[in-house]
């Protein structure tokens, strides 16, 4: 089964790389490239008209990967469902939004009402499908559905918000995700997991050559929603959710600065960081982007395996337990 995922994840790294290439080409080709938001930092300017929607690449893979992992007999039907309909439908939502800020020449798409609807949608109809052969926080700990079904969503529709705001500075989000899928592939003895695991790396990677500092494309919304969504469904897939906590901890703490400073700033009129998320304080502190990149992947690496530590030793500690309802 190794030397099948090993081959599959070559071809599709192969498969993607000469894919974004083109892509870059054809957007290239038609001037189509993306808005910069007016209130980013004034160096961003300079990345006008770099072509967006990267992240389209990945989700039109997306069925070649999950049929791919079928056939091969890492994955049950079952399985293949609950890993790839949530980056998909997620994905979706994404595209949406990409869609209407290429039409208007804006950086500005959904609203953001409408976004956090289309979201909670995407992942309520596919927490309905994982509700079906169970919510685990751990595998030997099942989750009751009442408890179960809302955790899923909220981790769901927040790992895709975070995923968004991450993606910010050149190679950034997407090497995030290579890193977070790094650690699912080996945590996970799961072949259905593994699987997928190492071709979304293989993808990852293949977006990263054009992403990577400077910028040949940028991730869109639609790679955002993507991987944000693959990560939460290799967690949930692998009936391991509280995993998602240190798979998303860089996601997670640009997330909170973000919040932390909405609210610094409507309930006290005050800034806690010169600009959030947390990456562009960092900017405007001086610090060259491709520094802040690098030493943010090696928090995020560093993050990441503490918090399995913590895990773990609470788990082998008693936290533990099989859920009988």
């Amino acid at each position: 089964m190794l030397i099948k995922t090993m081959f599959l994840s070559v071809m599709f790294f192969a498969l993607a790389l000469y894919m974004q290439g083109a892509w870059i080409h054809w957007m290239r080709s038609r001037k189509i490239g993306e808005a910069i938001k007016d209130y980013g930092p004034a160096e961003h300017k300079k990345k006008k008209g770099t072509p967006g929607m990267g992240g389209f690449i990945a989700f039109i893979l997306a069925p070649a990967a999950a049929l791919a992992v079928y056939f091969c007999g890492a994955a049950t039907r079952i399985e293949m469902i609950i890993i790839w309909s949530y980056p998909l439908l997620a994905g979706l939502v994404g595209l949406v939004d990409d869609m209407l800020k290429s039409l208007r020449k804006s950086s500005e798409g959904l609203r953001s009402l409408q976004k956090l609807v289309l979201q909670i949608i995407a992942c309520c109809a596919w927490a309905w499908i994982v509700a079906g052969r169970g919510i685990f926080l751990l595998p030997d700990f099942q989750l009751p559905l009442k408890i179960g079904a809302p955790l899923l969503v909220f981790f769901g529709v927040g790992a895709l918000n975070a995923v968004n705001i991450t993606d910010g500075l050149d190679g950034l989000a997407g090497g995030a995700a290579a890193i977070s899928l790094v650690s699912v592939f080996i945590w996970s003895r799961d072949p259905a997991v593994m699987s997928s695991a190492s071709i979304g790396i293989a993808i990852a990677i293949a977006f990263l050559w054009h992403n990577s500092n400077p910028a040949q494309v940028f991730m869109g919304d639609v790679g955002s929603h993507f991987w944000g969504g693959l990560l939460i469904s290799l967690c949930a897939a692998a009936k391991s959710l509280v995993f998602v906590i240190p798979v998303c901890f860089l996601f997670g703490v640009e997330l909170i600065t973000s919040a932390i400073q909405i609210v610094s700033i409507r309930g006290f009129n005050r800034k806690v960081f010169k600009m959030s998320p947390v990456h562009h304080h960092f900017e405007l502190s001086g610090m060259s982007e491709s520094l802040i990149v690098a030493r943010f992947l090696i928090a995020h690496a560093v993050g990441m395996i503490v918090l399995m530590l913590l895990i773990e030793i609470a788990r082998n500690g008693g936290f533990a337990c099989v859920y009988r309802g």
